[in-house]
């Protein structure tokens, strides 16, 4: 059964989650990240403001609705909740014994040792930021639309996304309380939006009825279920980011597990209901050309049939603030695991410091706003689309870095999975730890298989042929990722091995450096 202790293992060394043991003053305050600062309810909204569900109903479902082909969307919501419960299990199990900011990365490295964990903390790095720039191109694209439907003004899209990258990259250096609050709002008030549509569409079926044929198994085919997979897995991203915030958190071996079942019971339902509701509006036979028709703006239109043009003015201007509260979500998350990595030496010191005025990782946050601003740049200057087409930066920003990042993650997630086998069995787990090993084991499994099937089919989420480049590019960003990371930390081990030893200890390192200090100090 859990103690509810950190395990240091690989020092010897255990000590309870309360006891900082002069960690905080040690070298200063600014090697910890603030703690006592996020309950239940701030860190449930902040990890599901990540998942920006209006986001995912407006942008998501329609691209594998209409991209994809993958009709029996619905369904996926439910298989991909009941695989997430499962990995659940173990990881949150996992959070009771290990409290790091660095997360994926800091539990791989205690299961499957430092070397593994510098290759997660590379890929998370990753995975997360391109999850971030790719929401900065729908949100450019959706604030464009709106200069120019309201206010008859042509804004290139790269001018809001810029803007948003500079205002979130202020946001950062504040606290994580003040942005709780923030994402708090903005989530709860589009969730009500989205959950009236749905009602309305079940009130007002179209012309096929209340049909539940998107639950049928047999929706489920398609040259992109693959992709659709990934991109629907991508629509749960937040429930995972729980344990980053451990440390900040009041009683992290309780708080943690039950925001992650939260977060994934909630989202499977939400998601699933709605993608049914928009299936119900729009008709099980049309769903797929009227999504591709018309992409993100087909939930506006079936809101203004159903709800008048007040309710879908409203609606897109929270399309917009829900996107912007995941871009907090996500910044906050990467300058968390830049903090992490640079307080155990695999990023430069600098970034295992926060600031002291709001405790914030004032260098991680920089970090992810210059990456952020050189993307958005990139993708405007060199986005070629002679047609003139405006989804251009949806089809291109936030699809291919979306599926990249969300790749990412569930190689991190499989990877976890696993990592939490090997840390029970090396501590000698008996039958008490059975059923989670076993549950870890299957989530490991099964997302082994989605990471497959993911990279099988990522021609038809560029629509490329056979042959292009960009079918083994994109992923290849995560492998070249792993594969860096992983010489790195061969590296490390064999030119600092005092730094590829601490990899994943987090606070718990410095405690033993100063303890070693205390004791080698003549009294």
């Amino acid at each position: 059964m859990s103690t509810g202790r950190t395990d240091t293992s690989r020092t010897g060394t255990i000590r309870t989650p309360g006891d900082t043991g002069g960690i905080n003053t040690y070298k200063g305050e600014e090697r910890a990240l603030r703690a006592d600062r996020l309950g239940t309810p701030g860190l449930l909204l902040s990890v599901l403001a990540a998942s920006a569900p209006l986001m995912v109903v407006a942008g998501v479902m329609p691209t594998v609705f209409g991209v994809m082909g993958i009709v029996g969307q619905p369904l996926l919501y439910v298989i991909l909740g009941i695989v997430l419960m499962l990995f659940g299990v173990g990881y949150a199990e996992m959070s009771r014994h290990v409290h790091n900011a660095g997360a994926f990365y800091a539990y791989i490295a205690r299961g499957l040792g430092p070397t593994a964990g510098a290759g997660a903390s590379l890929v998370a790095l990753v995975a997360y930021s391109a999850m971030q720039v790719g929401i900065y191109g729908i949100l450019g694209f959706e604030v464009s639309g709106l200069f120019a439907t309201y206010l008859g003004i042509d804004l290139p899209w790269w001018i809001p996304a810029l803007f948003a990258v500079a205002l979130v990259g202020v946001l950062g250096w504040l606290k994580i309380d003040l942005n709780a609050k923030v994402l708090g709002v903005l989530l709860v008030v589009e969730c009500a939006l989205v959950v009236i549509f749905d009602i309305a569409a079940v009130a007002e079926p179209g012309p096929e009825g209340l049909s539940l044929h998107a639950f049928n198994p047999e929706t489920l085919t398609g040259a992109g279920l693959g992709t659709a997979l990934c991109f629907c897995i991508a629509a749960f991203v937040g429930f995972e980011q729980a344990p980053v915030y451990a440390e900040e958190t009041s009683r992290p071996q309780v708080v943690v597990s039950r925001v992650m079942f939260l977060a994934v019971g909630y989202a499977a339902l939400f998601l699933a209901v709605s993608a049914w509701a928009l299936t119900v509006a729009a008709g099980p036979s049309s769903i797929v050309g009227t999504s591709l028709e018309e992409g993100p703006g087909m939930l506006f239109g079936l809101t203004e049939e159903r709800l008048g043009a007040t309710f879908t003015d409203v609606l897109h201007v929270l399309f917009v603030t829900g996107m912007f509260a995941a871009l907090l979500s996500f910044h906050n998350v990467v300058a968390r695991y830049a903090f992490a990595m640079g307080r155990e030496g695999l990023l430069p010191a600098g970034f295992g410091r926060t600031n002291k005025a709001s405790g914030a990782p004032a260098t991680g946050s920089m970090l992810q706003s210059a990456v952020s601003a050189v993307v958005v740049l990139l993708f405007a200057l060199t986005d070629d689309n002679p047609a003139g087409d405006p989804t251009a930066p949806v089809l291109h920003l936030f699809t291919w870095m979306g599926n990249v990042g969300a790749l990412g993650v569930i190689v991190l997630m499989a990877a976890a999975s696993f990592a939490v086998i090997a840390f029970f069995v090396r501590r000698g787990a008996g039958r008490a730890q059975a059923p989670r090993l076993v549950a870890s084991g299957l989530a490991g499994l099964a997302l082994l298989t989605i990471a497959v099937f993911t990279v099988r089919d990522f021609g038809v989420l560029v629509g490329s042929g056979p042959g292009s480049s960009l079918n083994w590019l994109l992923p290849g960003v995560i492998v070249t990722a792993l594969a860096g990371g992983l010489v790195y930390g061969a590296v490390l081990r064999r030119t600092k091995p005092e730094v590829h030893a601490r990899i994943g200890l987090g606070n718990e390192a410095f405690q033993l450096e100063k303890a070693a200090e205390e004791t080698a100090t003549p009294r």
